[in-house]
């Protein structure tokens, strides 16, 4: 591992010896393990000059993946500490409606995916959030695909009623939906447009605190306003 920090630390590469002196190792014994280092691909060699190779780069980003999650799952979990509901973090990707991070605790419990969730967006405070944020070609090509259809007596009844909605949605504003996907629950999803990319932050609580609802969206706007640089950082990718 010194050897393989020695060796990042060296952009247009370093020789053996000197490998060996930074990293405190006899030069038999750096020779022999960079040797198999670059055997097994975490380095590589040219005209005596050891370079970083494809397999610590990618050792390098599997590791950053790691750090985005990390740090999009430490702001949800603040975020439900702060406001006393789930959060959900959700994306527009390739069509598809993807619930990518969830934080809840015991005494607050995530809604169960009862039905599954790419195919009910119209019923959902984060498909509507993120769907009002595509398109008209792209919605139409989503409910193409995934019907509107009555999941609870109040959800949505038709793809215009649904189609009026969304387009009558405030840029930037609270989406708010009240048990159209779970009899029981109420829900508010807040709008994040990446480049192209639609995501959407959303919370949920029990029916009968239906009235915290919006106060606690409006506050989880505010928490992610000021984190948004390095949130959006960390779910772009």
């Amino acid at each position: 591992m010194r050897l393989l920090e020695s060796v990042a630390r060296h952009e247009h590469g370093a020789p053996a010896k000197q490998l060996a002196r930074e990293a405190g190792l006899a030069l038999p014994t750096a020779y022999h393990l960079l040797r198999t280092l670059a055997h097994e691909g975490y380095l590589r060699r040219e005209k005596g000059l050891f370079f970083l190779g494809e397999a610590a780069e990618r050792l390098g980003g599997s590791g950053a993946e790691q750090k985005r999650r990390s740090t999009v799952a430490d702001a949800l979990g603040s975020w439900r500490d702060v406001i006393g509901a789930p959060v959900y973090c959700a994306a527009y990707r390739d069509g598809e409606i993807e619930v990518q991070h969830v934080a809840d605790a015991p005494g607050n419990p995530a809604v169960e995916e009862w039905a599954d969730f790419r195919e009910t967006g119209h019923a959902h405070a984060i498909g509507q959030c993120l769907l009002s944020q595509l398109d008209d070609e792209a919605r139409r090509d989503h409910l193409d695909r995934y019907p509107v259809r009555a999941i609870t007596p109040y959800t949505v009844r038709d793809d215009l009623t649904l189609l009026r909605r969304l387009e009558s949605t405030r840029r930037m504003q609270p989406v708010i939906e009240h048990q159209e996907y779970a009899l029981g629950t109420v829900c508010a999803a807040i709008p994040i447009t990446l480049g192209g990319t639609a995501v959407a932050v959303a919370i949920s609580m029990p029916s009968h605190q239906a009235e915290r609802l919006l106060p606690a969206a409006r506050r989880l706007q505010s928490e992610i306003s000021g984190m948004l640089g390095t949130f959006s950082l960390s779910i772009s990718i």
